[in-house]
């Protein structure tokens, strides 16, 4: 499985699981055991604004999650990390694992385990269900200065810890969070309106943003290099690409968001992408890439539609324009027509 460096602030799409020749697709990566309920925040936890989660508890969770994937990529079996993996991360190493085991029935021959170490944990106060943290840890895999982020959820009492987020950050790029003198962050309400952008709107924002451009967003690789690159191959000679993009809000996809020092809040969101190739009459359409064939349904005659789902985190600033920290993008379906 290969990652994101992590090495500059944005980063264009990169392969997040690899076995063999295949590829399956994303910017940095991606991973069933449940939780013992004494490790547990319990105390009138649906009124009460207590931590999510106990620094402990957290790291159990953290794992848990590690046993489950490392199962999962060492054979390519979804089941064996479903439990621990949700939301935007579990679409794309749902995808990831769907196309191992097609082309790879026996497992995946290029499994390392993965590790992580040195790991932190920013951990919010808040009331109510859902609940969710932050731990940024160190891997054996890409670079060693690197920052890897995931974000955890839990859903409810009678639900387990599963990563919905992942991000790979260089140091200088890892967000300073603000919290109090006990060491609990401060989450920030998805309609917070002092914000350049409410969390909650953060999906539609950037979905406009790649139909029609703006301001809203500093320029980068996710942004306006990628709207280039998108106007560049809509028109190529015996080929045209449509696009069409969603934001994804509900459950497990639902935007986070984490105060940081300077009174602004890093947010992670969930987006969907569709991309419709259609080849002139007479001209062959192509579907050779071994993780489009795993994923095909139907016959590729004129044209083949892509789904991709998106994981991103930015910099939402009090004031001024949107900055991309990392998109993760991963190959989820194929159609043919």
């Amino acid at each position: 499985m290969s990652r994101d460096r992590g090495d500059r602030r944005d980063r264009s799409p990169r392969t997040l699981r690899s076995a063999g020749g295949r590829v399956v697709a994303a910017t940095a990566v991606v991973a069933a055991v449940s939780l013992t309920a004494s490790g547990c925040v319990v105390v009138h936890g649906e009124r009460e604004v207590v931590p999510t989660a106990t620094r402990a508890e957290a790291a159990r969770a953290l794992g848990d999650f590690l046993d489950a994937y490392n199962e999962a990529d060492s054979t390519d079996d979804r089941s064996k990390d479903a439990a621990r993996v949700t939301g935007a991360l579990g679409d794309i190493d749902g995808g990831k694992l769907a196309a191992g085991h097609r082309n790879n029935p026996g497992g995946n021959p290029s499994h390392s385990p993965l590790k992580l170490t040195d790991a932190k944990f920013t951990i919010p106060e808040k009331a109510g269900w859902p609940r969710w943290f932050v731990a940024d840890a160190h891997a054996n895999k890409g670079s060693a200065e690197a920052h890897w982020l995931l974000v955890f959820t839990r859903s409810g009492p009678d639900k387990v810890w599963a990563v919905s987020y992942l991000t790979i950050l260089a140091a200088d790029a890892v967000p300073e969070f603000k919290k109090d003198k006990d060491g609990w962050a401060e989450p920030v309400p998805v309609d917070d309106a002092a914000l350049a952008v409410r969390p909650d709107k953060l999906g539609s924002a950037y979905t406009a943003y790649l139909k029609s451009g703006g301001d809203t967003f500093v320029p980068g690789p996710h942004t306006s290099q990628w709207r280039a690159t998108r106007q560049q191959n809509a028109r190529r000679p015996g080929l045209v690409r449509q696009y069409v993009d969603e934001p994804l809000t509900n459950g497990d996809y639902a935007p986070v968001a984490l105060r940081t020092k300077d009174g602004g809040a890093v947010v992670f969101f969930t987006t969907r992408h569709y991309e419709k190739q259609t080849a002139s009459q007479g001209v062959p359409r192509d579907a050779s890439d071994p993780t489009i064939k795993a994923l095909l349904s139907g016959d590729v005659h004129q044209s083949l539609t892509l789904t991709t789902v998106s994981n991103e985190a930015v910099l939402d600033p009090a004031q001024g324009k949107v900055t991309f920290l990392s998109r993760v993008e991963g190959l989820t379906g194929a159609k043919g027509e």
